[in-house]
């Protein structure tokens, strides 16, 4: 417990939990937010959490409860066939202030100022933009805040699929052939992009370059559906990536940075298993039918070491830490695919991330404390 103005009333470690965010996954950051409220443990940590709603306005929550609900929390909006979600606790908006006598910030709300200061370390639980992408890693970072998950360059290269392909190509780990388009490229001159992709086998998968949560991606089977493939992804991005589809099985591994100095570790894989279509928003997370997790993923031994190796070789190459979800296709003559890195992946109860944390060994809530514990022994 704490007074208005941040002073320590009792002996637990005070996390500040930074959700919500301008981007497109700020729904998705609300619902894992609400799943780390209710599971972390309260006997040794005190959560403050802090929300930024999509307009850039940040709101101080009670911390002192963990019920701050998530109004039906995928309830379709008519309006952009995506959830919605409702902070219905009471809140006050905050502004960030500078002090006059160190580097430190106030949050200064009607309820009083929290020192940033006050805070042992941050917890930032954003999905996209405006938050996994360095972003406010740099603001923690400038303030010399201890926080969870990935610094500054490994969240940046992390959120741009681009630049996440092309690290890994030179690290020497296979991705599927590619071709990065800007808005200005598509505009003055499609045909050539047209061109450019024609050396890909179909179907191609176009995604913004810098959207997760399958926000913005589009299956193309012809060259007919390029072009509206083209503006759904352009209008999340000013980039957009086309990729050459992998046929193969979809696994999933988790990544936890080391304790002590020691390298990280990597857990049993995951499988998605799709019987029709693809692994889209709505797969994800409204329920569409035909969509399963399997964990453990079932392969022989060896695979397993190998992906787990590959998995730790992409978290280095990015320079990761504290945490990442690492995604392949495992083709049928065993080859893997890397597909994407996610320095904040999906993290309820039910997402991979942990579920494959729990298949080895470290429940959901013994999972929010390593993370915790590793970002206090980080040295950035």
């Amino acid at each position: 417990m704490t007074s208005p103005r941040g002073k320590r009333l009792s002996s637990r470690i005070r996390v500040g939990l930074l959700f919500g965010g301008r981007s497109s996954e700020h729904t998705i950051s609300l619902v894992t937010a609400a799943s780390v409220m209710a599971h972390i443990d309260r006997d040794r940590f005190e959560p403050v959490p802090i929300v930024i709603t999509k307009q850039g306005t940040w709101l101080l929550l009670d911390g002192a409860h963990a019920d701050f609900s998530l109004e039906r929390q995928f309830e379709i909006d008519e309006a952009s066939d995506r959830g919605a979600a409702v902070i219905e606790t009471a809140s006050y908006e905050v502004s960030l202030a500078n002090r006059a006598s160190d580097t430190g910030l106030v949050l200064h709300s009607a309820a009083g100022d929290v020192d940033l200061d006050s805070i042992d370390v941050f917890f930032p639980l954003f999905h996209g933009r405006f938050g996994e992408d360095g972003t406010v890693q740099g603001m923690l970072e400038l303030f010399d805040r201890p926080y969870v998950g990935a610094g500054v360059l490994a969240s940046a290269v992390g959120q741009d699929k681009h630049f996440t392909k092309t690290v890994l190509e030179h690290a020497g780990l296979a991705v599927a052939p590619w071709v990065t388009v800007s808005r200005g490229q598509w505009q003055r001159d499609a045909q050539t992009v047209r061109e450019r992709v024609a050396g890909l086998s179909y179907p191609l998968f176009v995604k913004p370059a810098r959207a997760g949560s399958s926000v913005g991606v589009s299956r193309v089977d012809s060259p007919g559906e390029l072009d509206a493939a083209m503006d759904v992804a352009l209008a999340e991005d000013n980039r957009a990536l086309i990729e050459q589809g992998i046929a193969g099985r979809e696994i999933e591994v988790g990544v936890l940075g080391g304790r002590n100095g020691e390298r990280a570790r990597a857990s049993l894989p995951g499988e998605i298993v799709v019987d029709q279509g693809y692994y889209d928003f709505e797969a994800k997370y409204l329920g569409a039918e035909g969509v399963r997790t399997e964990c453990p993923a079932q392969l022989p031994q060896d695979a397993t070491e190998r992906l787990q190796k590959t998995a730790l070789r992409a978290f280095e190459a990015i320079s990761g830490a504290g945490l990442a979800r690492v995604d392949f296709f495992v083709t049928e003559d065993g080859e893997f695919v890397l597909n994407e890195i996610n320095t904040m992946p999906g993290f309820t109860p039910i997402s991979m991330f942990p579920v494959v944390w729990d298949a080895s060994g470290i429940d959901y809530t013994s999972l929010i404390s390593e993370l915790i514990e590793l970002a206090l022994e980080e040295e950035r």
